[in-house]
């Protein structure tokens, strides 16, 4: 049996045991699906990220929950980028092209004004679907009362990438009180069964942020909680130009999300009107190491 290293990096934080923690595997191109799957699922991270070789881009990214492949996930995308960008894999460059089951996308790197390394991912193109579904039920599925829900904002499935379930909160104080019953999320999502459900408010603790945020798994990923998420900061972006202030032709922002569960981290998202179908979603974040898993496949 052969030794794979599976490494340990918090993402959107430069401080270790906070962020979002990702498995990383460099040069797996040996590795089958089904073996990506068994070791996601023994490492049990939110998300585990394979790095193999691609034909039509500098590398390709595939990503796996616990419970099964996601076709985009920004956190194991920053987590893998500083790997191969800190151990000197990828060289001086300033920007790469990775391939996703989503498609190609670019990323760019620079340095912050603290000299942490940041990594900016642009996103697919945004989609969102009207929620049909009970919202009563949805409420009590996150452990609050309907009332707790904003009126005033729209209940959407969202993408750039990976499905969310996009759901506006009137108060920040609402979020020390979820208590997701992730089980129930399937029958009550019946249009995306397999999305995941993402609570946000326009109140933050942080002054300089604009949107606080938890993320609750689908009960299919075999994960409860995504402490600080990539994709679905992008997607409120989006949702910020399309439902919130659709006049506005651009935004930058950073979304706080983590601080109920002790993994403080930040994420920044800039949205770029095209037209009006179409916008650009983009992402910036950090990571750091913080150590290595040997397993035996």
């Amino acid at each position: 049996m052969n030794n794979v290293k599976v490494l340990h990096y918090d993402a959107f934080s430069p401080y270790p045991n906070k962020g979002n923690p990702a498995g990383v595997v460099l040069e797996a191109d040996h590795l089958s699906e089904s073996e990506m799957q068994s070791i996601a699922h023994k490492v049990g991270f939110n998300e585990t990220v394979f790095v193999i070789s691609s034909d039509v881009a500098d590398l390709r990214l595939k990503y796996y929950t616990p419970g099964h492949e996601i076709n985009l996930c920004g956190h194991a995308t920053m987590a893998s980028l500083f790997a191969l960008k800190t151990k000197g894999i990828l060289g001086e460059v300033s920007s790469v092209k990775i391939e996703t089951n989503v498609g190609v996308l670019p990323i760019q790197f620079s340095m912050d004004n603290n000299n942490h390394l940041l990594i900016k991912m642009k996103q697919d193109q945004p989609e969102f679907i009207e929620f049909d579904g009970d919202r009563v039920k949805l409420a009590h599925a996150l452990g609050l009362h309907v009332d707790e829900l904003e009126e005033g904002k729209p209940i959407v499935y969202g993408s750039t990438g990976a499905w969310t379930l996009l759901v506006p909160i009137k108060s920040i104080d609402s979020f020390n009180k979820m208590k997701p019953i992730n089980s129930l999320f399937p029958d009550i999502l019946t249009q995306l069964p397999k999305a995941s459900v993402h609570p946000f408010s326009l109140q933050t603790l942080d002054p300089h942020a604009l949107m606080h945020a938890r993320h609750f798994s689908s009960p299919f990923s075999g994960t409860v909680e995504d402490p600080v998420t990539g994709t679905a900061s992008g997607v409120m972006g989006a949702y910020y130009l399309k439902y919130i202030d659709p006049h506005m032709d651009s935004i930058q922002f950073d979304v706080e999300q983590g601080q109920e569960i002790g993994r403080d981290g930040k994420v920044n998202v800039e949205v770029y009107r095209l037209d009006s179908d179409r916008m650009d979603v983009f992402i910036s974040g950090t990571a750091v190491f913080v150590g290595e898993v040997d397993l035996w496949k």
